[in-house]
């Protein structure tokens, strides 16, 4: 019952933000910075809100309740040291893991995953900031395809500063719309569909080009 309530209150933290900026204060900020950390830093932690809870920040600090520069600074390192830290499991572990007599995990994946990282590996740690669950993936894979960590930062830097400014700053300027004020849960929904609609244009794309 403990475990089922925690994992509410963190899955739906973007629509419940502005109470547990009442009850928590300052603390809010940390929260926030733990939330965006865990969604790009640990593999096991790709469904934590995203987007979502960047718009939601955004809205509040556009009504006053948060600074919305201090949370672009602070949720912008959270989420270049998350990647940080992905990039260094896989790192760690892709040695570990693929190896010549593994059946599932053959060296062969892994110098395919080299191959394809050497290419585009910087688009891709760009982009997939954009795309739930693979935002969480991407620098996992990056480091276990042993992308070069000085090419792989600053993508990662560019990347994060993008992917919370355009989520934090289109709600922050946007979000004292009526509509937005009167149909929040909508719009968080509307947000969360926007940045998966590439996974589904991407599905049907692969199904079309099937058949």
């Amino acid at each position: 019952m403990i475990i089922q309530t925690i994992f509410d209150f963190f899955m739906h933290l973007d629509a419940s933000l502005g109470a547990i900026i009442s009850t928590y204060g300052v603390w809010t900020y940390p929260l926030l910075f733990f939330i965006i950390f865990a969604e790009t830093g640990l593999v096991l932690a790709p469904i934590l809100p995203g987007d979502s809870l960047l718009f939601a920040a955004g809205v509040l600090a556009g009504q006053g309740y948060l600074n919305v520069l201090l949370l672009f600074l602070l949720l912008s390192f959270a989420s270049i040291l998350g990647d940080t830290v992905n990039y260094a499991i896989g790192n760690y572990l892709g040695p570990k893991v693929f190896r010549e007599k593994s059946r599932f995990f053959k060296q062969e994946y892994l110098y395919r995953t080299q191959e394809f990282y050497e290419k585009h590996g910087g688009k891709t740690i760009v982009l997939a900031r954009f795309i739930p669950i693979i935002r969480t993936f991407a620098p996992f894979v990056a480091g276990i395809g042993r992308m070069e960590y000085a090419r792989f930062l600053g993508f990662n830097i560019i990347g994060a500063l993008f992917w919370v400014a355009v989520n934090l700053f289109v709600g922050y300027f946007f979000g004292g719309l009526p509509f937005v004020k009167e149909h929040f849960s909508l719009v968080l929904i509307g947000v969360v569909l926007i940045s998966i609609s590439p996974l589904i244009f991407e599905y049907i794309r692969h199904k079309i080009k099937k058949y």
